[in-house]
C-alpha cells in the first residue's frame, strides 16, 4: 500500500480508502450482514488501508456502528476516519448549523471514538459553501479547538462549489465527484494542492460504468434505474471510447482508479467494495501506471465530447 498526505498534523493515508456506505444494514444497495461488514473492515486493515469514509445515513446509523465495532481492534492513532453532516441517521436532511454538534456527537458515539479526523458537510445545496453567509464554519472551527475534529470541509460535485468553499472557508478536506467521465472538479486540484487541501475522490468508477460490465442494453432495478435509456446508451458509447484509448478492455476498473490516483492533489480514492474480491481487485490499481499521454487523451475526450453532454451522476 502507498500512502499520501491528508491534512496537517495527520498521518499519511492509504491511496485506496474504504468507503463505508455498504457496511450498514439496508444501505440502499446490496445489504451486508454485520459479520460480513466487520470482516471487510478487518481485511482492509490487513491490506494496509487506514482511511475510512462514513456518514450517519449509511444504513441509518448502522454503517458507523459496524465500522466503530470493527475498528476497536486498531490503534486509533494509526487510522483516519472521515464522517459527514447533513444526511441524518433517520433518513432526513438537516443542514442547519445548529445541528452540526448533535450530528457529530451521534457519530462519535456510534463510532466509539472521542474524535474524528475530519467532518464534512454531505453534498448540501450550493448556498452552504459560502463561508461569508453561513455560521457552519465558525462552529466547525470551534469543534477543532475542542479536539472533536481535526479538519473540516464538504462533499461536492462541481468546480464552482469547490472554488467557493476554498475561497471563503478554512476547509482543508474536500470529497469530490471525479472520474474519467466526470472531470469538472479537476479544475480545482491546483488550488487545493497550493492551499494544502486534501482531496478524497468519490465515485471513481462512475457507479459501475467504468468497470466495463455495463453496455447499451443494460437494465437496472436498483438506484441506477435513475438513468434513462438515452443516458445508458450515451454512457455505453463513451465507455467504448475510453476502452479504445486504453487499447484494451482488460482491468478497466483498475485503470479508472489509477487515473484518479495519477493526480498529485488526490489524497485517496474510495471505490465501492461490496466483497473482499472487489476490494482486492481495487487495491491492484495502485500498481498500475497511466502514462502522461494517456491521461492527456482522456482529458481531451472529456473536454471535446463528454463535458457538453452534462451526464447525470
Amino acid at each position: 500500500m502507498k500512502y499520501k498526505k491528508y491534512i496537517k498534523d495527520s498521518i499519511k493515508i492509504s491511496e485506496i480508502g474504504l468507503g463505508a456506505w455498504q457496511l450498514g444494514q439496508n444501505s440502499g444497495w446490496k445489504s451486508m450482514t454485520k459479520t460480513e461488514a466487520i470482516r471487510l473492515v478487518h481485511k482492509s486493515l490487513d491490506f494496509g488501508i487506514n482511511f475510512f469514509d462514513t456518514a450517519p445515513n449509511y444504513g441509518h446509523g448502522t454503517g458507523e456502528e459496524r465500522l466503530g465495532e470493527a475498528l476497536k481492534v486498531s490503534d486509533r492513532n494509526k487510522i483516519v476516519i472521515n464522517t459527514k453532516f447533513g444526511h441524518t441517521h433517520t433518513g432526513t436532511l438537516n443542514f442547519s448549523a445548529n445541528y452540526i454538534r448533535e450530528s457529530l456527537e451521534g457519530s462519535l458515539k456510534r463510532l466509539q471514538v472521542d474524535y474524528v479526523d475530519s467532518l464534512i458537510i454531505h453534498n448540501p445545496p450550493s448556498k452552504y459553501f459560502d463561508g461569508n453567509k453561513n455560521d457552519h464554519y465558525e462552529i466547525l472551527d470551534k469543534l477543532i479547538e475542542e479536539g472533536k475534529i481535526k479538519a473540516y470541509g464538504a462533499s461536492l460535485d462541481t468546480y464552482d462549489d469547490m472554488k467557493l468553499l476554498m475561497d471563503t472557508t478554512n476547509s482543508k478536506i474536500i470529497e469530490v465527484f471525479f472520474n474519467i467521465l466526470h472531470q469538472d472538479t479537476l479544475r480545482g486540484f491546483e488550488q487545493a494542492q497550493n492551499e494544502e487541501v486534501g482531496i478524497i475522490v468519490k465515485i471513481p468508477l462512475d457507479s459501475g460504468w467504468l468497470t466495463g460490465k455495463y453496455n447499451a442494453e443494460s437494465n437496472f432495478d436498483d438506484i441506477r434505474s435513475r438513468w434513462s435509456k438515452e443516458d445508458v446508451e450515451t454512457r455505453a458509447k463513451l465507455v467504448d471510447k475510453v476502452k479504445s484509448i486504453f487499447g484494451t478492455e482488460e482491468n478497466l476498473a483498475q485503470k479508472a482508479i489509477a487515473f484518479c490516483l495519477a493526480y498529485d492533489a488526490v489524497s485517496t480514492v474510495i471505490p465501492g467494495n461490496v466483497t473482499i474480491n472487489q476490494l482486492t481487485s481495487n487495491l491492484r490499481s495502485t500498481d498500475i501506471h497511466i502514462s502522461r499521454r494517456t491521461i492527456e487523451e482522456l482529458e481531451k475526450l472529456y473536454q471535446t465530447e463528454i463535458k457538453k453532454r452534462k451526464l447525470p451522476w
